[in-house]
């Protein structure tokens, strides 16, 4: 069934027009677009390995593609300061970008991980009304996490307790000393004259 003689409707001509405005607008940094995004389209290709090439043939081929960014930079207009920012931050990351290639136990990155990641700082800051992560979860975020992550999980006494109680009392040892080192961050915000003439007293004894 066609559309009547008088053409579109309204809201279909108001559709057509913005997606009109919106390639017009953006036909003339589209082909920087384009050629940026290929290339880092090309750098996690290479990255994933799936065709499980040796870590040489891989970091060759990572160098040529780094090679060309670095002399095409220009030639993506606004893009570029973007793509010299990709080039400096890789070259910083470069001493251990491939040990997860050549050590099995490394692994590589995990989408799925750092969705979950996300997702409990999402529900903390929900719960908190924060709108950045809650300063408890940033300091004791290697058990909270956990706890966020099993809630349908119903563990026994005999789950709960240390596997290796050398290991559980570093671990408290830490956490209590990251909630220590909060405190104090918290007691100098809160009057900072009076924390440094502790300091001080504290100092003279």
């Amino acid at each position: 069934m066609g559309w009547p003689k008088k053409g579109l409707p309204r809201e279909l001509r108001r559709v057509r027009d913005l997606i009109a405005h919106g390639l017009a607008s953006t036909a003339e940094p589209w082909p920087a677009i384009r050629t940026a995004f290929g290339w880092l389209h090309q750098a996690a290709h290479i990255l994933n390995n799936s065709s499980e090439r040796d870590v040489r043939r891989l970091r060759r081929a990572y160098r040529r593609l780094l090679a060309t960014m670095r002399q095409g930079a220009q030639s993506v207009g606004p893009l570029e300061s973007a793509v010299r920012h990709f080039l400096k931050v890789t070259n910083s990351y470069w001493p251990g970008l491939f040990v997860c290639y050549t050590r099995p136990e490394i692994p590589r990155t995990n989408n799925v991980l750092e969705h979950l990641f996300g997702s409990v700082r999402y529900h903390e800051r929900r719960a908190s009304g924060r709108k950045v992560a809650a300063p408890m979860f940033l300091v004791r975020g290697s058990v909270r996490l956990i706890t966020a992550t099993c809630p349908q999980h119903t563990f026994t006494s005999t789950e709960l307790q240390p596997k290796n109680l050398t290991e559980w009392r570093a671990l408290r040892q830490e956490l209590n000393q990251r909630q220590a080192t909060r405190a104090l961050q918290r007691r100098f915000r809160h009057d900072p004259a009076a924390y440094l003439a502790k300091l001080e007293a504290d100092l003279l004894k």
